[in-house]
């Protein structure tokens, strides 16, 4: 492949950006990825940006999908808990705090697994 300025030199990369070969000349270092000399360099720069912060958010998210799972599973295996427990005395409103336990159980699971995607 050759450079999409100069057809007589041999390409070294591809442009972040645009996709073209470049040669020695035409190639800008920008943030560890090459891109167009004096035409994308701030582009990549803004775009390389972007990913970076949407990593960093991307584990935060993770985090609070976790500390939910953690919290629901807890204040399900109470509900549940006692449900079972006062099944004997309350009947029907066991049963409520038994389906809300499950619920809450289902809740958690449901936050860890999305958690995990976001790892």
């Amino acid at each position: 492949m050759n450079c999409f300025y100069h057809s007589d030199k041999p390409a070294i990369g591809l442009c972040k950006h645009c996709q073209r070969g470049l040669c020695t000349e035409c190639a800008a270092v920008i943030d560890d990825v090459l891109v167009c000399k004096h035409r994308h360099e701030d582009d990549v720069h803004k775009q390389e940006q972007l990913t970076a912060r949407n990593l960093f958010q991307s584990k935060r998210v993770a985090s609070g999908y976790m500390r939910n799972a953690i919290f629901y599973s807890l204040v399900g295996v109470v509900f549940t808990g006692f449900g079972l427990w006062q099944f004997k005395w309350l009947g029907l409103q066991a049963v409520v705090f038994i389906m809300l336990g499950g619920f809450l159980l289902y809740a958690a699971g449901a936050n860890y697994f999305e958690g995990r995607k976001h790892k």
